[in-house]
């Protein structure tokens, strides 16, 4: 077996030792159930892995992760993770995490072609293009880059907003809470870019669902 790959599976089993010697039944209440109080919608990039940068315990969040952390509303992974954390994990605030530096971020930007990535980047350039004048009056480029990232969160924010089954929960009660932040590379801290949402008010009038009537009765 390569060595990298047995790395990982030491690193597997000193995890367990340690985990075991701080909480002793730990393993045996994280196997009894799930009960995350998160959805985390963020990107792929191996730097940015929820729990380690959260502090956050295994069982804690529940985890979607995809290049720029983008909320498409014809992705049926995406939309079966976030059914099924409010439906039936019910959690109660939903984390749309970018990060500074994003390589997906930084594509989109260009006029450079990635083959099969296009068609998922262009999802980005839609962001760009609704904020071009904003976006295209930055001079420095990294600084562009990052203004970017925060406005593509707050457009994904945004993007579960306008999910029918989020809007039937805000109809039945208070949660969840949809957050925006950004993680930078550099310092290790997350920043809240203050968007919190736990209803649909924020949208046009056109995405905004009726409260649906009950069939029969």
């Amino acid at each position: 077996m390569p060595n990298r790959v047995k790395s990982l599976l030491d690193g597997n089993k000193a995890w367990v030792r340690n985990t075991n010697r701080m909480i002793p039944d730990f393993f045996e209440q994280l196997a009894a159930e799930q009960t995350p109080t998160f959805l985390w919608i963020g990107c792929s990039d191996s730097r940015v892995p929820a729990t380690e940068i959260t502090g956050a315990l295994p069982g804690s969040i529940f985890v979607q992760r995809n290049i720029a952390n983008l909320v498409v509303h014809t992705d049926s992974n995406l939309l079966s993770v976030v059914y099924y954390a409010v439906k039936h994990l019910h959690v109660s605030h939903i984390i749309v995490c970018g990060h500074y530096g994003c390589g997906g971020v930084k594509a989109a930007m260009s006029n450079q072609s990635f083959g099969f990535l296009n068609n998922w980047l262009v999802h980005l350039k839609d962001v760009y293009r609704l904020h071009h004048d904003e976006l295209e009056a930055i001079d420095d480029e990294e600084t562009r880059c990052n203004r970017f990232v925060e406005l593509n969160i707050q457009e994904q924010v945004n993007n579960l907003s306008m999910v029918s089954f989020i809007q039937e929960e805000w109809a039945n009660g208070e949660f969840p809470y949809i957050h925006g932040w950004v993680y930078g590379l550099d310092s290790g801290i997350i920043k809240d870019l203050n968007l919190t949402v736990n209803d649909s008010k924020h949208l046009d009038g056109v995405y905004r669902y009726k409260k649906m009537m009950p069939v029969g009765g």
